[in-house]
């Protein structure tokens, strides 16, 4: 097969692996690193009231469109209340309903949010607002104003900053007066100014929100100010004209309309309390995975059960050790025994611990070496040898565990995760090669194989790479790539240019 071949298959399996990478990563939300955490925000309405008795009707506005925030969950508690969400002029509106109810009641509501970037408004573009029918001397007042303003701005923004800048001017002009001389809150405020861009043809409405900032046991809600400038929403501070939402900043509800109305009762109050926790960031994309409904996630390990989880956990880590033993022999050029017997070795290191396991591996080939020489006097068929080599490394596994047991040395117990078939293939291998081409190189094949299989041992334990490859199990199909590119690898070996030093220099 042609190189242009080779390298194009290989583009492709790189191309498919890092878009798959991609997706999960920034548009599914899951993490790099293991025990990676996000901050959530519990944010939660109690709302009481006095009521009949007689059927009861409460709603509440609740989060619907919020820069910078995605949803987690949301729930209601009351018990005996039906419940339901509906979408209303100001947004989505929670809606609770009894047919009889006495007394004094309470009900709950609790949302839970985490930040975001990605998440902006989906709101459409809305229409220019209708001229507000204004009595005298109110109207003129109005005009007088919005045409100044005008005339010392540019766009909407700086119309907005400029309006507001007059409105809280501590000395304001008569026209600035006359429209406050009825305000008393924050959210009359905003009225008026949003009245007053509605004169102006700008479309504004107020906004309510909270600034997030760790626990609060009693959160105040907070009016803002939302102008469209035909593109796009714009934030500003009613009280001083500044552009922009507060940090972490969550938008409740938008409009005039009250925050809850009720039907059948009285005395209305709600109270909020904000509480800040932190959740793991895999949870966190599981569950935005579910919500928006995507296929990702039935194809995602974290879908299968703990037990399969921590088996693939192993077994995902076995390409990293095949592609750490393609790098050794074909670039580096380190002999060894067989093909992926130093990788499955590296697996029984993460068991037994490397210091532990290189002990125990040396003294169980030296062993089955000793008794594999005493076997060849009996001159044995292949198979009946390799059999007896297999046996005589089981009885040596199951001495060196009793003895380390009565030395108090728990680790030696841990031999047992040896692959056996290996390690009396690898005694069988050593032995042949003694034979044939000298104790020199049998030796070295050995030596060759604890290097591979430490290299492949180190890699194969780094936690950050187990979690990456566990998450993003598409990253295999670029260690395929690679596999595939280094396979097609002919040139010289870094352990050759020793050898062939004295040719380079001819």
């Amino acid at each position: 097969m042609k190189h242009g071949y080779v390298y194009g298959l290989a583009a492709l399996l790189s191309v498919i692996g890092l878009s798959v990478f991609f997706y999960k990563w920034q548009v599914l939300g899951f993490p790099l690193t293991e025990d990676q955490e996000k901050p959530v925000w519990t944010i939660e309405s109690a709302i009481s009231f006095d009521s009949g008795p007689g059927s009861i009707k409460v709603q509440l506005h609740v989060p619907t469109l919020t820069p910078g925030f995605r949803m987690l969950n949301e729930n209601s508690v009351s018990r005996g209340y039906g419940f339901s969400l509906n979408y209303g002029s100001g947004g989505r509106e929670a809606q609770w309903a009894i047919r009889r109810a006495d007394g004094e009641q309470r009900i709950y509501y609790r949302i839970s949010v985490y930040e975001d970037d990605s998440v902006d408004e989906s709101d459409t573009t809305p229409p220019f607002p209708p001229l507000p029918v204004i009595n005298e001397p109110m109207n003129t007042a109005v005009e007088v104003l919005v045409d100044d303003v005008n005339d010392h701005s540019a766009d909407t923004a700086s119309f907005t900053t400029e309006l507001l800048r007059r409105m809280n001017d501590p000395s304001p002009d008569p026209n600035v007066e006359l429209l406050l001389s009825d305000v008393s809150m924050d959210s009359d405020f905003v009225d008026v100014v949003t009245m007053l861009l509605a004169s102006a043809r700008i479309p504004a409405r107020i906004v309510h929100g909270f600034p997030l900032a760790g626990r609060q046991r009693s959160a105040t809600l907070v009016s803002w100010l939302e102008v469209h400038d035909g593109d796009r929403w714009l934030y500003f501070n009613p009280a001083t004209g500044e552009e922009n939402l507060p940090d972490r900043f969550l938008v409740w509800w938008r409009g005039n309309e009250p925050l809850v109305s009720i039907e059948g009762g009285s005395k209305i109050q709600v109270e909020f309390a904000i509480q800040e926790n932190h959740v793991d960031a895999v949870a966190i994309a599981e569950r935005q995975v579910a919500q928006r409904g995507a296929s990702a996630v039935d194809f995602s390990l974290y879908s299968l059960p703990i037990r399969t989880q921590a088996v693939y956990g192993v077994l995902l880590m076995i390409p990293i050790g095949a592609l750490i033993m393609v790098i050794m022999r074909n670039i580096v050029g380190i002999d060894a025994f067989g093909t992926f017997m130093p990788v499955l070795i590296a697996l029984a290191f993460r068991e037994t611990k490397l210091f532990w396991g290189l002990i125990l591996f040396t003294l169980l080939v030296t062993l089955g070496l000793t008794i594999r020489f005493l076997l060849d006097r009996l001159r044995l068929l292949l198979v009946p040898r390799l059999s007896a080599v297999l046996i005589v490394v089981v009885m040596l596994m199951l001495f060196i565990s009793m003895t380390s047991h009565r030395m108090g040395m728990e680790t030696g117990l841990s031999v047992a995760l040896f692959p056996m078939v290996i390690i009396a293939m690898t005694i069988e291998r050593m032995s042949v090669v003694w034979e044939e081409r000298g104790p020199a190189d049998a030796i070295r094949g050995g030596l060759g194989s604890l290097v591979v299989a430490v290299a492949a041992y180190t890699f194969m334990g780094m936690t950050w790479l187990e979690h990456l490859i566990f998450t993003f199990p598409e990253l295999l199909l670029i260690i395929l790539a690679s596999v595939i590119l280094m396979g097609r690898y002919t040139g010289y070996r870094l352990t050759e240019l020793r050898r062939f030093k004295e040719l380079a220099r001819g």
